[in-house]
């Protein structure tokens, strides 16, 4: 089953970048979680979309929403990203894609004429009590930030 706006967000338990379990569980009830799913820390589309979320995390906080990223990449990768471009929110290590693959986003990608597994660039948000608000899949990066605050501002009448 595809994850789609309206339906209960799998839940999740991951380690982030400094070896920490978290949960969706961890903020029911307390606040919006913009869940965004990037194929590799490093690759330039993931920087800038990683940096993106980094210059707008204050307006996110003001709209009591946390940013999670999440990839494939090791806890040692994620911390190299992180203290590389000051990232202040925490990435998840979906190792196994499980998480991935519950959201429907471990997808087969072609790239030079080669096919393998990989993460669709992809967004969910949800809501306090656990729900899938909205989603955007095969996510370009320029203006993608800017159109999740304006969602969350219009769910949140602010």
């Amino acid at each position: 089953m595809i994850v789609s706006e309206g339906m209960a967000a799998p839940d999740f338990s991951l380690k982030n970048e400094a070896g920490e379990t978290v949960s969706l569980a961890d903020f029911a009830g307390k606040k919006y979680v913009v869940l965004y799913f990037y194929p590799k820390d490093m690759t330039p589309g993931c920087t800038t979309q990683a940096c993106d979320f980094r210059d707008a995390e204050k307006d996110f906080s003001e709209l009591n929403a946390v940013i999670l990223g999440v990839s494939a990449d090791s806890e040692k990768q994620h911390t190299k990203f992180i203290e590389k471009h000051g990232l202040p929110f925490s990435l998840l290590v979906d190792e196994d894609h499980k998480i991935s693959e519950a959201y429907g986003v471990w997808v087969e990608k072609r790239m030079y004429g080669k096919e393998f597994m990989g993460i669709e660039r992809s967004t969910f948000l949800i809501d306090p009590t656990g729900t899938v608000i909205k989603e955007w899949r095969k996510v370009k990066v320029p203006g993608h930030i800017q159109e999740v605050l304006e969602t969350i501002k219009t769910v949140t009448n602010q």
